[in-house]
């Protein structure tokens, strides 16, 4: 079975803002980089995309038969999605 994992990342500090990613400590950014590559070292696991800030959104709807399209941050999750990973495994307690 495959399993969709989805980055949540919030407001934590990432090196896509570089203010942010400074006020860490190189040990607090390594200990990032770490969990990153462990996760991406788990066989099984699939790389997936890193998404765009949603402020470079678009979100496009179709309503009545006419395309709808959205410009700018949309996001309807608590926090924006920082992109995603795909697991396959036959075991659920793996993905989890």
């Amino acid at each position: 079975m495959k399993y969709m994992l989805l980055i949540h990342q919030g407001d934590a500090p990432t090196p896509r803002d570089p203010e942010a990613w400074a006020r860490l400590s190189e040990d607090e950014q390594k200990a990032v980089y770490a969990d990153y590559m462990a996760i991406n070292e788990t066989p099984g696991v699939t790389p997936g995309l890193q998404l765009a800030d949603p402020e470079m959104s678009t979100t496009v709807r179709v309503q009545d038969g006419k395309t709808l399209t959205t410009d700018g941050p949309f996001v309807e999750t608590k926090d924006a999605l920082g992109g995603w990973l795909f697991f396959e495994t036959d075991a659920p307690d793996a993905a989890i």
